[in-house]
């Protein structure tokens, strides 16, 4: 959707550190990006600068833009563009900020801010993962189809967004998150502290007795590979560890969702240490008190990014079904299915796509 349309949409990738400046058409971008420093301790000096850097951008463009659209750290009321809260890498926006419509005022088109992880779902169901695997699915000949995404992004924090039928769902509150469900091995403390990537340095840290080692995720798995020195079995833990706590999130929010995980973020370049302990959580077993053994996740759990797994996945249990009292059969697949894979695209153009396309419906509502 959206990848043949010839609107533009300007866009931004909002940091701490940088705000990055950009334009969208067709779900590509089409101008070199523009970045300038945050100045996120000032308010008036971050606001000067995203007016600057927009105007930077269209003045690129050789035609008006339709919307701005982009992703803003939460916490928020997305709806009416309003940006406060505790925000540790925006603290001179904490009071509240009317972002939305200052910039609306400013640019006089539409503006439309998100969380980063609905975005990231966004456009991972509109331009990545979810058509990309309803496209195997048609090519291996099966009937199935896939309408709904649950999206991760793994960072700072871990953030999530939901694609139900097709549609962002957003809640009520424009809360919807899993950052805060119960940790599996702390039980008082919440999951992103263990499916961060704060989590991977402190357990990295503390199996290996230097706490402070101050390596970041990605030296840690070079040790890990065994490309780098250091304790490489405390590094495959440390992953190990987080698949296992953010596995343990995942099963929930998939019972609830009935859809695809679709994973994003830098730190899935150690996919190779993550995924056998997050594939084990989602296939876990749990029991009744009478004794009963039931699957944690009501649906077969399939790794999409391994094709032998993919070819099950697309096979199903499909059978012929006779109609009772009668010489007609029907096909029938009992089996109740689901995929976990990374982001094809990538987090930061997945979260880009998804700030375009919703733009676009939204404009299109009217």
């Amino acid at each position: 959707m959206y990848s043949h349309d010839n609107r533009i949409v300007v866009t931004l990738d909002a940091g701490g550190t940088n705000l990055v400046f950009g334009a969208m058409r067709a779900n590509e971008f089409i101008v070199e990006p523009i970045t300038y420093p945050s100045q996120a301790h000032d308010l008036d000096k971050c606001l000067e600068t995203m007016v600057r850097g927009f105007l930077e951008v269209i003045a690129r463009l050789d035609e008006k833009p339709v919307a701005i659209s982009f992703a803003f750290p939460g916490p928020a009321d997305y709806p009416n563009g309003i940006i406060g809260g505790y925000l540790p890498n925006f603290p001179s926006f904490r009071d509240g900020v009317a972002l939305g419509p200052f910039l609306e005022m400013q640019f006089g088109i539409p503006v439309f801010i998100n969380n980063d992880g609905d975005l990231f779902a966004y456009g991972e169901a509109l331009g990545g993962a979810l058509p990309e695997v309803n496209a195997r699915l048609e090519k291996a000949g099966s009937a199935k189809r896939y309408r709904n995404l649950l999206g991760y992004t793994f960072g700072t924090g871990l953030g999530v967004g939901m694609v139900v039928g097709g549609q962002l769902n957003r809640g009520d509150n424009s809360c919807v998150e899993t950052f805060c469900l119960r940790h599996k091995k702390m039980p008082g403390i919440i999951c992103e502290d263990g499916a961060a990537i704060r989590a991977v340095k402190r357990v990295y840290g503390e199996l290996s007795g230097c706490p402070d080692h101050g390596l970041e995720p990605k030296d840690i798995c070079e040790i890990a590979d065994g490309t780098r020195p250091g304790d490489a079995e405390a590094a495959k833990k440390a992953f190990a560890e987080l698949g296992e706590i953010a596995g343990d999130a995942m099963a929930t929010a998939v019972t609830l969702t009935d859809g695809l995980i679709v994973i994003g973020g830098g730190i899935t370049a150690a996919r190779k240490w993550i995924m056998p302990s997050l594939l084990q959580e989602l296939r876990s077993k749990m029991h009744q008190l009478n004794g009963n053994e039931l699957d944690r996740v009501q649906m077969q759990v399939y790794d999409l990014d391994d094709p032998t797994e993919f070819d099950a996945f697309a096979k199903g249990d499909m059978r012929p079904l006779k109609v009772y009292g009668s010489d007609r059969y029907v096909a029938y697949d009992p089996q109740k299915r689901t995929g976990v894979m990374i982001s094809k695209l990538g987090a930061s153009k997945a979260i880009s796509v998804g700030a375009y396309a919703y733009a676009l419906s939204r404009l299109d509502e009217n």
